[in-house]
Order: C-alpha cells, then structure tokens, then sequence
C-alpha cells in the first residue's frame, strides 16, 4: 500500500464538500496539498476520483463515490486503534466526532473544542455542525460520537445529559417600541411582525408557547438563518424570539438589537449531550462529556451571556 491516511483525509474532505478551497478552509491544509494528495491517490489507485469543473469546483466520478465510503470506513477504523491504545494505556488520546446543533455551534463549538484539546493536547475534536434529525443520524450511524442539543423530541434509543436550561426572550432593534420595556407578555407580542426561526424543533417550540395561551403570532417572515434574522430585526422589520443570549448584542451589520424579557413562566429550552444509549464509551468520550458538564453551566456558556449573569443584571 502505497498510500497515507492522510491523503484519504484530503480525499475525503475534498468529496464531501466538492471543492478544493472548501476542503482546504476544512482541514486547514495549503490547496496544493490537496490537489497533490489527489493526484497521487488517482495514479496509485489508477482510476479518476473526481471530474473536475472549471470554476464549479469538483464532482465525483461513479468510483470516487465508492472510494469515499471506503476511504471514510478505513479512516474511521484507523482513529480507534487510538481509541483501544488510549483505554490500555490510561491515556486520552485520539479523534472525536462531535456534533452541534447549528444555532448553538458557532456560539459553544469553537470555544468548548479548543478549550478541550487544550486539557488533552494527544486529542483532536473533528466539528459537525446541523438539524436535529441528521445529528442523530450521525450518532446512530457512528459517524459523530456525541452531540450538543437542546431537549426536543428526544427518542427512547438516545440519552440526553442537561447541561443549562435558556429562558425563551425577544429580540427588537433599539428603535422598537418594546425596546425599553423592562418585560413584554406574549399577549402584547402577537400583535407586532413576528420573524420566526423557521427550523426544525425550534418553530414547534416557539409556536407553542403562543398556542398555550391560546394566541395566534402575526408572522410576518419565516427565515432558516439566524444572523440574517438578527439583522432583519436590528433594521426594524419586526420581533423575535430565542432562547440563545450572544455575547453581542449586535447584528452583522453593526445595527444594535435589544432583548427583553418575556413576562409569565414559558418552557426553557435545554441545552444537552446527546449520546446513543446502548452505545459504550469510551475513555476518549467520558474525558469530553466530563468536560462539556464542567465547561458549560448556569454561570459560563461559551460564546453566549449566561443565566446567572442575565438574573445578577436584573437586580
């Protein structure tokens, strides 16, 4: 075998986003790299991984899509040989495929994994950031070890560890005329262009809350993408409502947006680990869950204000 890990590591990455710039932001490896790696595999392998497409980046040839599932099994089987070493050796070492809800990765993720491989310099935290449903494909398919969720319609076969509980709020541009309010009620709320987080989970949830009280919201746009939702609601547009409390109070394009607390006693959402239950786990994992519970709490959230710090305040 004349080929590297490594160089199925390129490949991979390369399929999966069919792009070498795309593969190269990844994996944080010089283009040339990759476009070497794949040249080298194609020779040696002797068959076209990938049609390449001026400007359109890359497709790949009815073979390279055979040849990534290999290349992604022999990978994934390469990575436990220090998953085994680590549990002989007492050691934490070796890779661990962690997922996130996309609302919540961009704020946890970064921060949680860096601080992590930081305590445990012989591991590496590989980040998958998506939709509930394909987050638990990932687990039941051991193609993510552990994910971070929030506590919504979790089956019988996954186990959910709670870490914080976020209190729903909404979200208005400072020119609003609920932006001074100390706390705003539902009730009040559903008269004013609602701008709803239109993802799975998360619109059942925030929908819920106006139907308990037997309210029907003004929905005014139904949106995937919560910076642009920030920013809809920083110029004016209308409301939102979250559980997530950024750092920031600013939108991207510098326009400031204002939370204000909702009035009466409303679900939180949880946020959690997310394991597949009958699955065992190893050193590797346990040494990452210890640390997510140690690292996230009602006083710290990376990237976000925390809940004691909203109530302190308050006061």
């Amino acid at each position: 075998m004349r080929f590297t890990l490594r160089q199925l590591e390129y490949f991979i990455a390369a399929g999966e986003t069919g792009s070498i710039t795309q593969a190269s932001e990844r994996i944080n490896i010089s283009q040339p790299s990759i476009s070497t790696a794949i040249s080298q595999l194609e020779q040696e392998l002797d068959v076209q991984l990938f049609i390449r497409h001026h400007a359109q980046g890359l497709s790949l040839t009815p073979v390279g899509r055979l040849l990534l599932m290999e290349a992604k099994r022999l990978v994934e089987q390469a990575e436990s040989l220090y998953a085994v070493a680590s549990e002989a050796s007492g050691e934490v070492r070796g890779q661990l495929n962690v997922g996130c809800l996309t609302t919540l990765a961009p704020m946890i993720l970064p921060e949680l994994a860096i601080s992590f491989m930081s305590a445990f310099p012989k591991t590496r935290v590989r980040p998958h950031a998506d939709h509930q449903e394909t987050l638990l494909f990932g687990l039941r398919r051991a193609m993510i070890d552990v994910a971070i969720s929030y506590d919504l319609q979790i089956p019988q076969d996954i186990e959910f560890t709670p870490l914080v509980s976020l209190a729903v709020h909404a979200l208005v541009g400072e020119g609003h005329a609920l932006a001074r309010e100390p706390a705003i009620s539902l009730s009040e709320l559903a008269e004013h262009p609602l701008i709803l987080l239109d993802l799975p989970l998360s619109r059942e949830y925030f929908m819920a809350l106006f139907m308990r009280e037997g309210l029907q919201p003004n929905i005014a746009f139904r949106l995937e993408q919560p910076d642009l939702i920030r920013t809809m609601v920083a110029n004016g547009y209308g409301y939102t409502l979250a559980n997530v409390t950024p750092r920031s109070d600013v939108a991207l394009d510098g326009r400031r947006v204002v939370r204000v607390r909702l009035s009466g006693e409303h679900r939180p959402m949880t946020i959690g680990l997310v394991t597949l239950r009958e699955a065992r786990r190893s050193q590797l994992l346990n040494a990452f869950m210890n640390h997510a519970r140690s690292f996230i709490s009602e006083a710290y959230i990376p990237g976000m204000v925390a809940p004691a710090l909203e109530q302190k305040k308050r006061r």
